[in-house]
């Protein structure tokens, strides 16, 4: 599904990641989790992710109205939590890049 999202400008937080092998403890509950616990946060407006399950690439974002509100996300401490144990667990690398949305279109 794809998020809905305002008229721009607002911003987007892309993780990429690759997942280890033995990724299932736990993960698919703590994405969950962080799924809802994002929802309740100010400023979030959606989430879309991907994942190919052969090379076990993923892609995630979140959409937020500015940085402010994606860099309080990042600072809620249940999440934070989550990030060290993802970190320790279940990712095997990662990227995250955060991006201002000047234009959007699609149909």
């Amino acid at each position: 599904m794809f998020a809905k999202a305002p008229v721009p400008p607002y911003t987007a937080v892309i993780f990429s990641s690759r997942r280890t092998e033995h990724d299932a403890e736990g993960y698919g509950a703590a994405s969950q989790r962080m799924e809802e616990l994002a929802a309740q946060q100010p400023g979030y407006l959606g989430f879309e992710s991907a994942r190919d399950p052969g090379s076990r690439f993923g892609i995630s974002v979140s959409y937020w109205t500015d940085e402010a509100a994606a860099t309080s996300w990042k600072q809620v401490a249940e999440h934070v939590e989550i990030q060290r144990i993802g970190a320790a667990r279940w990712y095997e690398t990662y990227q995250v890049r955060i991006a201002t949305v000047t234009r959007a279109y699609g149909r």
